[in-house]
């Protein structure tokens, strides 16, 4: 297991995180912090994909692909790793086994294409944004998340020693990447035009400070408050609308 960004690099960090990937998810730990960030990226695939064709790009369990089942006329999810993916089955999702820079999907098959933790682990992003767009029906929408460099989680990550994912693995071991919000234009394919934005994790500064029952009514006050807001530039994620056109 290597930070390389190879695939079988990529599939080992995940197979190994997905045995405990759930362990704070989910759930195992309803209202708190990953719960806030699955509502405020499911409820923006919402907001272009409700009845609509949508396909999750690195699903990993399915917790936001269950998510967005619920309000999608159809809901598939495509990832890299088995281990991944025998929970995202077990919830009775349809997904299958493929990588993020070769989509295993015909063109313009989808109306909403999104991605959620996955592109800040791809080399070459460019190729996976290409790929996202592909897929995507003209006048469609990619929702593509980024790890921003300008943040709280930035600096946190910057400084902050590697976090534990498994027992012989942490997060030292896969390829990461940083991409602000002011540079994404110079990463979008031919067709693909920004549109709009949301930010996720804008003042929290660690998953820890929602532990706590006022932990969480603050913070959580504070994230759906903040998430469509300028700020939005600042936030840990910052996810990224871009509609095909042509």
């Amino acid at each position: 297991m290597d930070s390389s960004g190879t695939h079988d690099a990529n599939r080992a960090y995940y197979d190994a995180f997905s045995a405990g990937y759930e362990a704070q998810r989910g759930p195992n730990d309803p209202g708190g912090y990953h719960d806030l960030l699955d509502e405020l990226e499911s409820e923006y695939v919402k907001r272009y994909g409700a009845d609509r064709d949508v396909l999750e790009v690195g699903c990993g369990t399915g917790l936001v692909l269950e998510r967005i089942a619920r309000f999608a006329r159809s809901a598939r999810g495509v990832d890299l790793s088995p281990g991944m993916l025998q929970k995202a089955r077990a919830r009775g999702l349809d997904v299958v086994l493929g990588s993020a820079t070769s989509l295993p999907f015909e063109d313009n098959r989808f109306d909403i294409t999104c991605s959620f933790k996955v592109l800040a682990h791809v080399p070459e992003v460019e190729v996976a944004l290409a790929e996202m767009v592909r897929v995507t029906r003209p006048g469609g929408i990619v929702l593509a998340e980024f790890y921003n460099p300008y943040s709280l989680r930035g600096l946190v990550k910057r400084f902050g020693p590697a976090g534990r994912i498994a027992a012989s693995a942490n997060e030292s071991q896969v390829y990461t990447r940083f991409d602000s919000p002011f540079s994404l234009r110079k990463l979008l394919p031919p067709g693909g035009v920004l549109v709009g934005a949301r930010g996720v994790r804008i003042v929290t500064p660690t998953a820890k400070v929602m532990k706590s029952a006022i932990g969480r009514r603050l913070f959580r006050a504070a994230e759906r408050a903040l998430c469509d807001s300028p700020l939005r530039v600042f936030a840990g994620f910052y996810v990224a609308a871009i509609e095909k056109r042509g």
